[in-house]
C-alpha cells in the first residue's frame, strides 16, 4: 500500500492570507485512488524549514505530494530545495523554457520575457516534465531509491488539472491494480443518523470499503473498491450502492460526482415545465446565487427577491401589516405570505421563501437567533419548516440555504416527481 505525504509550500497559507484548498483537493484525490495520507505539512518559503520537512516525509512516507512554490521569483524554494534533498543537480529543460517562450509570446506580445522566468525551466536531472496547460511552471516527478516527489504548481487551475490529467494515470500504472470509487449524496438527514443506518455495512467492510462526509446540510457516503480491472472493481461498488438506494431512498439525490443539490433541483423542474422564484430575507440572495450556478437555470428561474426588511416585504410581496406586527417577521405566517406573494407577483409555478434570524444579534427566548423559517410553494400546495442553526452568522445563514434547496427538493420530489403526471410525460 503507497503512502502519501503532502507538503503545501508558501509562507501565505501559514499567515491565513489564503485558505489552502490543494490540501483538501490532494487528500480526497489520494483517498479516491486507494493511496493513505497520514500526514500534511504546511512550510513557508524558507530553505532550512523545507528541506526539514522533506526529510521527515521522506522517512515516514514513500510518495511526497508539494504545492507551491515553483514561481519564477527568490521566495520560490520547492524545485531548488526539492532538487537538494534527492541530490539531484538542476539542468536547463529545453522543452519547458520554448513552452514558456510561447506562453509569453501568445500572451504579451512584443514584452520581454522577465529573466527570473527562466528559473522555472531548470530541472532536477532525470525528473519527468509534466507540461502546465494553464501557466508557465511545469509540474516534476523526481524518484530516487524508492521515494517519489511530484512537485504541482500553487494555483488551483493549474494544480487540478495537472494532476488529474498527468498524475493519476502515473500513480495508477504504479500501484498495479485499478481504484474505483462512487458517491451517493445524501439531503434531508444528518451524518450521524446515515451512519447508524449503516453501520452493519461499515462494519462488514473489506472491500469495497464505506465512509461518510458530512458537507453543509448534505451527507456524502463514498463507496470505493480496489480490483485488477475496471469493471471488476464497478461490478463490487453495484450490490453497496443498490443497497444505499434501498435504506435511504429518495433522500438520495445523485450518485454523480458532478451534480450538486441545486442541480438536482432544477433538473426536476426542468423535466417538468415548471418555474421558480425565491424570496429570500437572512439569507440574503444565497439560495438564488447557488440555483443560477446552474447552467441553463433561465429556463425555469424567473427572479429572486432579498426583502430583507420588514416594509419590504409588505409592499413588495404583500405580507400583511397585521401579520409582521402580530407575529414579527420570523415567523410560519410570513414565509407563507411570501411565497403566496410571489406567486401572485411573478406568476411562478414553484416559490422558496426564506425568513430567519442569524444574529449575532436580535434574538430573544421566544425567537432565538438560529430560528428559520422556510415555506416551499408548489402549484397550489404550500408546506412551512421550523428550523434551528447555531454557529456564527456566516453558519447560520449558510446552513439555511442548503436546507432551502434540500426543503425544495423535498417538495418537488413529494408533489412532482413521484406524481403520475411525470410518468405520462
Amino acid at each position: 500500500m503507497m503512502v502519501a505525504e503532502l507538503i503545501c509550500v508558501g509562507t501565505e497559507i501559514l499567515l491565513g492570507n489564503i485558505v489552502n484548498t490543494n490540501a483538501a483537493y490532494l487528500a480526497e484525490q489520494c483517498a479516491s485512488l486507494g493511496i493513505s495520507c497520514y500526514y500534511q505539512t504546511v512550510v513557508g518559503d524558507n530553505r532550512e524549514r523545507l528541506l526539514e520537512a522533506i526529510s521527515l516525509a521522506k522517512s515516514r512516507a514513500d510518495l511526497l505530494i508539494f504545492s507551491g512554490g515553483l514561481g519564477p521569483t527568490e521566495d520560490d524554494l520547492t524545485r531548488e530545495t526539492t532538487a537538494e534533498a534527492f541530490n539531484r543537480p538542476l539542468l536547463m529543460d529545453e522543452h519547458t523554457k520554448s513552452r514558456i517562450e510561447a506562453y509569453f509570446k501568445n500572451r504579451y506580445k512584443d514584452q520581454e520575457i522577465p529573466e527570473n522566468n527562466w528559473r522555472q525551466a531548470m530541472v532536477p536531472e532525470g525528473a519527468v516534465v509534466l507540461d502546465n496547460e494553464n501557466g508557465t511552471a511545469p509540474g516534476l516527478i523526481v524518484e530516487d531509491d524508492g521515494k517519489t516527489a511530484i512537485l504541482l504548481p500553487g494555483p488551483p487551475n493549474e494544480l487540478k488539472p495537472m494532476f488529474s490529467e498527468q498524475v493519476v494515470p502515473y500513480l495508477r500504472k504504479r500501484q498495479g491494480h485499478v481504484i474505483r470509487s462512487k458517491t451517493a449524496k445524501l439531503c434531508g438527514i444528518g451524518e450521524s443518523a446515515a451512519e447508524e443506518m449503516i453501520k452493519d455495512l461499515i462494519d462488514a467492510q473489506e472491500n469495497p470499503t464505506i465512509a461518510t462526509y458530512a458537507k453543509t446540510g448534505e451527507v456524502h457516503i463514498r463507496i470505493t473498491a480496489k480490483a485488477k480491472e475496471k469493471h471488476e472493481a464497478d461490478e463490487l461498488i453495484k450490490p453497496v450502492m443498490k443497497e444505499l438506494k434501498n435504506r435511504f431512498g429518495s433522500c438520495i439525490y445523485t450518485t454523480k460526482e458532478d451534480v450538486t443539490l441545486e442541480q438536482s433541483c432544477v433538473e426536476i423542474l426542468m423535466e417538468n415545465k415548471l418555474t421558480i422564484s425565491t424570496m429570500e430575507s437572512c439569507t440574503g440572495g444565497m439560495v438564488a446565487a447557488r440555483l443560477t450556478n446552474v447552467p441553463g437555470v433561465s429556463q425555469v428561474f424567473k427572479a429572486g427577491y432579498v426583502t430583507y426588511s420588514p416594509d419590504a416585504k409588505r409592499k413588495i410581496l404583500g405580507v400583511k401589516k397585521s401579520t409582521l406586527k402580530k407575529e414579527t417577521a420570523v415567523s410560519p405566517r410570513v414565509a407563507k405570505e411570501m411565497v403566496k406573494g410571489a406567486v401572485l407577483l411573478l406568476k411562478t409555478d414553484v416559490a422558496l421563501s426564506v425568513t430567519g434570524l442569524a444574529g449575532p444579534d436580535g434574538g430573544s427566548k421566544d425567537k432565538p437567533i438560529g430560528l428559520v423559517y422556510i415555506a416551499c410553494r408548489v402549484k397550489d400546495k404550500t408546506r412551512v419548516m421550523e428550523y434551528h442553526f447555531s454557529g456564527s452568522r456566516a453558519k447560520i445563514r449558510e446552513a439555511a440555504a442548503a436546507a432551502a434547496l434540500t426543503f425544495l427538493r423535498q417538495c418537488l420530489w413529494n408533489d412532482v416527481k413521484s406524481s403520475p403526471q411525470k410518468n405520462k410525460s
